[in-house]
Parts: C-alpha cells; sequence; structure tokens
C-alpha cells in the first residue's frame, strides 16, 4: 500500500514542477504529516525530493529527475494500452501520435511485459457505433480535434433545421455517443462586448447548458453535434480555458436533460411482477426505476400500480406492446383503447388461425 502511494508520489511530483503538501495530501488521501514522512523515506531511497519552506513552499523534484516505467505490474501495462480507442483516435487524425506514444511506452518497458499491447488488444475490443448503424465519420472532425486539443476559438457553421446559422466558439471537448461525435463548446456572443452579460435565453445546440463561466462575452455551454457542421474555420486566437469545466459531468448533466425533455406525456400503467422487472429495457431506465420507487405496494393479484412519464402516446403505444399481458394501461382512456383494438384484433387472428389449422386449411 505504501509502495505505490510513494510512486504515484513521485509520479505526481514528477508530472508538476511543484505541490504543496496538502495537494499531495488530497491526491493520495492522507494526511500533511504522512507526506512529510513520505517524502524523508523517498529522499532516504535516492530519489531527489526537495522541500521549500514558507506560505509559497511546497515539494518538487530536482535535478531534472524522472522514474522509469518499471514499476508497471502486468494488468496496469495491460490498462495503459487500453485507453488508447484507435478508431476514435483515427477520426480525430491522431493516430500517428497515438501510435508514436505506445512505441514509447513499450520501449520503457520491462522485458516481461513487452507483449501487454497485443494481450490487451486479444482481450478487448470497443465497437462505439450502435446495431444496425452505419458509422460515419463528419469530414469536418480534424479541424475541430485541433482546435479542442489547441485552445482554439473556431468560427462555425451548421445546419439547424432549414436553416444555416454561424457561431463563434470555444471548444472545449468531445464526445463520442454511439458512434455520433459531439463537440462541447462555449459560445461566443457577437453583440457582446468585453464584459457584457451573456445573452439570457436557450442556444442553438442540442440542449441547454448550465450556465456560462468568466470571461468577455462568454455564452453559455452547448452541445454540437459535428455531422451538422458546414464549416469550421480558427478565429485567430485561443482561448483561456475555464479550468472548473468537468466535460464527463457535463455530458451528463446534458444526457439526463436530453433525455427528459422528452417525455412530455404521462400514463397510468399496471404491471406483473414480469412487466415490472422489464420495465427498464422498454422505457428510459432513470424515469423507470423512479416511477417503481413511488409505486405503491403490489395489489391483490401480484401487480404494481404506476405513474409514468413517456415521450408520447404513440411511442408508449410501440413500447408496451412489446410487454404483451405483463402491462395494463389504465389511463388515458384513448390509449387504453389502442391496446384493447389491438388485443381484440390479436385474439381474433390466433383464434382465427388455430379455427382454419383445426379443418385442415
Amino acid at each position: 500500500m505504501r509502495a505505490a502511494r510513494l510512486i504515484k508520489m513521485v509520479l505526481l511530483l514528477q508530472s508538476r514542477s511543484s505541490m504543496t503538501a496538502a495537494e499531495l495530501a488530497r491526491e493520495l488521501e492522507v494526511s500533511e504529516r504522512t507526506i512529510t514522512r513520505d517524502a524523508q523515506a523517498l529522499s532516504e531511497a535516492g530519489v531527489p525530493v526537495y522541500a521549500d519552506r514558507g506560505r509559497t513552499g511546497g515539494y518538487r523534484l530536482v535535478g531534472g529527475y524522472r522514474t522509469r516505467l518499471t514499476g508497471l505490474a502486468r494488468s496496469e501495462a495491460e490498462a495503459l494500452f487500453l485507453s488508447g480507442v484507435p478508431g476514435a483516435l483515427r477520426e480525430m487524425g491522431l493516430e500517428d501520435a497515438s501510435s508514436a506514444a505506445l512505441l514509447k511506452v513499450s520501449a520503457a518497458l520491462l522485458p516481461s511485459l513487452k507483449d501487454a499491447s497485443r494481450t490487451a488488444a486479444q482481450r478487448f475490443h470497443l465497437d462505439a457505433p450502435g446495431w444496425f448503424a452505419e458509422p460515419r465519420t463528419p469530414e469536418l472532425l480534424p479541424a475541430i480535434a485541433e482546435a479542442v486539443w489547441d485552445d482554439r476559438r473556431i468560427t462555425a457553421r451548421y445546419r439547424r433545421e432549414e436553416t444555416e446559422l454561424e457561431r463563434e466558439l470555444e471548444p472545449y471537448g468531445l464526445v463520442l455517443k454511439a458512434g455520433v461525435w459531439y463537440v462541447c463548446a462555449r459560445v461566443i456572443e457577437p453583440e457582446q462586448g468585453p464584459g457584457s452579460a451573456p445573452r439570457p435565453g436557450p442556444g442553438p445546440g442540442s440542449g441547454p447548458g448550465p450556465g456560462s463561466g468568466p470571461g468577455p462575452g462568454s455564452g453559455p455551454f452547448r452541445v454540437y453535434r459535428i455531422e451538422r457542421f458546414t464549416s469550421a474555420e480558427p478565429a485567430g486566437d485561443r482561448f483561456e480555458r475555464d479550468e472548473t469545466f468537468d466535460l464527463p459531468g457535463f455530458w451528463a448533466d446534458q444526457a439526463e436533460q436530453f433525455a427528459r425533455s422528452l417525455l412530455r406525456a404521462t400514463i397510468v400503467v399496471r404491471l406483473t411482477e414480469a412487466g415490472a422487472r422489464r420495465l427498464k429495457h422498454t422505457v428510459d431506465p432513470l424515469s423507470a426505476q423512479e416511477a417503481l420507487d413511488a409505486a405503491g405496494p403490489p395489489d391483490a393479484e401480484g401487480r404494481v400500480t404506476l405513474t409514468l412519464p413517456v415521450e408520447s402516446y404513440d411511442v408508449a403505444y410501440t413500447q408496451f406492446l412489446s410487454l404483451g399481458p405483463e402491462a395494463e394501461v389504465l389511463e388515458p382512456a384513448e390509449l387504453r383503447k389502442r391496446f384493447s383494438d389491438a388485443a381484440a384484433r390479436i385474439a381474433a387472428y390466433y383464434i382465427d388461425t388455430a379455427t382454419r389449422a383445426d379443418k385442415g386449411c
């Protein structure tokens, strides 16, 4: 346990010019007193850890000290090779850089770990696109990816319904979801001067962002589907990245908001035990779980009645047909009648088929 912590401490100091005891304690989840003891142990072991005293002091490595990757276990080495997604890197135009980096890592590994890249590739493969969908790489993805890595503003034109709009964007991050590429970007409001407040109201992305951050003329963060871009040109200057921006957290919030924004109708349904188990595989899983949690106890027949948000009555009709007799729609009346009519047609068809089979037709 301590050996792993000491290695992580060296790697942290190797990646940064200096870190305070408080920063190291927070990263390593130990006390500052433990950091002091660990620094002394590293120094005694020959690792040149130097402590700067004073309010602005901290720990640093001196003499350009670098550790080699000889402390990696096999599972760690294999996980390192799994961290690169070849298809996504290729589409972003980073395949050559990734290959060069992996070659350098391979060269630094112990002889016993030289086969880590091969064993990892034999055991895991990521196929990002969904089933029955032809994967397409947006033509402008490499240009937008370059702007993301370079923190460079872009002037982009994109299609929204029947119109084409132009925006100046600060592209913060890329997301690959089910074979579709998105860019999360901050909108630069064109009509605002430095220090002006962001323009209120919804933006042109696929969903509302959580708000804007600091910076002159900064608007909200938005999500754009890259295949809808018709042009993306560098705007000439780099932007100062808001280091508090959390790409995974932002995407999770946007995805949840988008999923919930689709649920614009409500139905009341009664489910058997089997129907309740299958509900999360039929409708939005989060909404299904919330509805099940809010439902009362089962009735005398073992069925639970719950109120469920759905995208529309037409969508609900298609979804709940798959549950067959495990679900009974109670409200609204018009949707219940559709299921009643469908059940009658299905029953009549099977009865007619069975009758004709009995008669040898």
